[in-house]
């Protein structure tokens, strides 16, 4: 899906349109911006795919909130997990997605990863170690746009969009306009993993 209307099953059911989106990371970005007293040492990195849309949205509401002029390539990067996951023997090799790094670095930053969906904590542990690989944080942060619960690993946000009591076996999918033209999170009650 490129642009347009999404195709939908007949068992799923959006939750979040364009408008919460939007509210929910203006939200985050003044609750990122609170807890660190500012953002001057703020780095965030997005989980690809939409995670690192949601960075990059994220990072304009940010320094738009916190007054700063900096170009947002200086506070907003992505982090590729591919290597660092625990499935590669399950699922298909997939494509290595690019890791931005801002020119400052990540060293005695405060990063904060982003994310559309948390479900086990896999992909969030996986972006941990990719961490490691590019610096040392002084902390690091988690924000989500959706945290529907069922951890595997001991992880949980520090920030998140909407909580989304799901069933295990649902499809939480996050569709964004970068990629798929239209802003929206719909539960899909079909049975399969999440996307």
């Amino acid at each position: 899906m490129t642009s347009g209307t999404p195709a939908r099953s007949g068992t799923e059911r959006v939750v979040l349109d364009s408008s919460d989106i939007s509210r929910a990371l203006t939200r985050i970005a003044h609750e990122i911006i609170e807890r660190n007293n500012g953002s001057a040492d703020v780095v965030l990195l997005g989980i690809p795919t939409r995670g690192a849309d949601l960075a990059r949205r994220l990072g304009e509401r940010v320094l738009q909130a916190d007054e700063r002029t900096d170009p947002l390539a200086d506070v907003v990067g992505s982090i590729d997990i591919t290597l660092h996951r625990d499935d590669l023997r399950r699922h298909p090799v997939r494509a290595i997605e690019p890791t931005t790094i801002p020119p400052a670095g990540v060293d005695d930053k405060i990063v904060v990863l982003v994310d559309d969906v948390l479900f086990s904590g896999r992909t969030v542990r996986a972006a941990l170690d990719a961490v490691s690989d590019v610096g040392r944080p002084r902390a690091i942060q988690l924000a989500v746009l959706v945290d529907r619960g069922h951890r595997e690993l001991p992880i949980r946000p520090d920030y998140v969009g909407k909580n989304l009591p799901t069933a295990a076996a649902e499809h939480v999918r996050v569709r964004l306009a970068e990629i798929d033209g239209v802003d929206e999170v719909a539960i899909d009650r079909t049975i399969g993993e999440d996307v």
